[in-house]
C-alpha cells in the first residue's frame, strides 16, 4: 500500500505535466486500495486475530465513478474484521492537490468503541478550526491525527488539540528514508540528492490536558504503547467543554453538511 510520496514532483510544473510523471502517478494509482476491498479484508483478518480496533492511513481509489481520482483516507476496522468507516481528507495541502481529490462531510467519521469514541483528521486538516469543531461535536474521546509534518510546530498542534477538545490525541507521524523508495521510479531523480532521512517522524500520544503520555519518537521506526485512562477525559472537561458548557450557541453556530456529494445522480422517471 503506497504511503505519502514525500519529495516526488510527478513531472509537474505550472502549466505542464510530463509523460514520466503520468507513468509514476499511474503506478501510484495501481498500488492504491479500494475501500472496502481485498486489502481491507486482509487488514480485517489481522484486526480479528489480534482483537484490536485498527485505524490506518491509506491511499484510496475512487471506483464508484472513475479510474482517475485518489483520496488520502483513514480507514477504521473493528475487532470483528469489518470496516466501520472511513475519512477522506477534506483539503489536500499544496501540491498534494495534484494527487488527491477532496473529501466531503459524509466521512467526518467517529466510531463508538468500549474505549470511547474514536475519530480523526489528517495532517493539516487539523489546522481547520471548524473541522475540529465538527469532530468535537460528535463526542470524540480519542483523536487520531496521522501526519507527515515532522516540524516542532506539529507537536504544539497536537497538544493544542488535546487541550481544546479535552481528548487524548494519538499522532502517527511519517518516518521515511530514501532507501524505501523504488529506484526504478521515473521521477526518482526528484529525491536523489535529498538527505537519507526524508521525514524524521515525531509520533506521540498526548493526554486531555496537553501533557505527553508518550514523548515524540524521532529518526527511527517504532511502536508507541500506552494505557489511556478515559476517566481523565471526563475530569478534564470539568472546567472546559468546548462544545458543552464552554460554547456560546447564541453567538457562534457551525453548520456541517454531512451529505455525500455525488457528481452523478440518477433519478427514475415516473412511469
Amino acid at each position: 500500500m503506497p504511503g505519502y510520496p514525500r519529495g516526488l514532483y510527478f513531472g509537474t510544473r505550472v502549466g505542464s505535466r510530463n509523460t514520466a510523471g503520468r507513468s509514476d502517478w499511474e503506478r501510484y494509482w495501481e498500488n492504491s486500495i479500494d475501500v472496502p476491498g481485498v486489502e481491507t479484508e486482509l487488514l480485517g483478518e489481522l484486526a480479528r486475530e489480534t482483537g484490536v480496533y485498527l485505524a490506518i492511513g491509506v491511499v484510496e481509489r475512487d471506483r464508484e465513478f472513475s479510474r482517475g481520482t485518489l483520496y488520502n483516507s483513514i480507514v477504521y476496522i473493528g475487532p470483528d474484521g469489518n470496516v466501520l468507516g472511513k475519512h477522506r481528507k477534506l483539503v489536500p495541502t499544496g501540491s498534494e492537490r495534484l494527487l488527491w481529490g477532496q473529501g466531503d462531510g459524509s466521512t467526518l467519521t467517529v466510531i463508538d468503541t468500549p474505549f470511547g469514541r474514536i475519530g480523526g483528521l489528517i495532517c493539516w486538516e487539523n489546522y481547520m478550526p471548524l473541522a475540529r469543531t465538527a469532530m468535537y461535536a460528535q463526542g470524540i474521546d480519542i483523536f487520531i491525527t496521522p501526519t507527515a509534518d515532522a516540524r516542532d510546530t506539529w507537536q504544539a498542534t497536537i497538544q493544542h488539540i488535546a487541550c481544546e477538545g479535552r481528548c487524548f490525541v494519538i499522532s502517527c507521524n511519517q518516518f521515511v528514508t530514501k532507501d524505501t523508495y523504488p529506484t526504478d521510479l521515473a521521477c526518482y531523480d526528484d529525491i536523489r540528492q535529498d538527505p537519507d532521512i526524508l521525514c524524521r517522524g515525531g509520533s506521540a500520544i498526548v493526554g486531555p490536558l496537553g501533557e505527553y503520555i508518550v514523548e515524540p519518537l524521532y529518526n527511527q521506526e517504532g511502536i508507541l504503547i500506552a494505557n489511556l485512562d478515559l476517566s481523565l477525559v471526563t475530569q478534564s472537561r470539568y472546567d472546559f467543554d468546548v462544545v458543552g458548557h464552554y460554547s456560546r450557541p447564541d453567538v457562534f453556530q457551525l453548520i456541517v453538511n454531512r451529505q455525500k456529494q455525488d457528481i452523478v445522480r440518477v433519478s427514475k422517471m415516473d412511469e
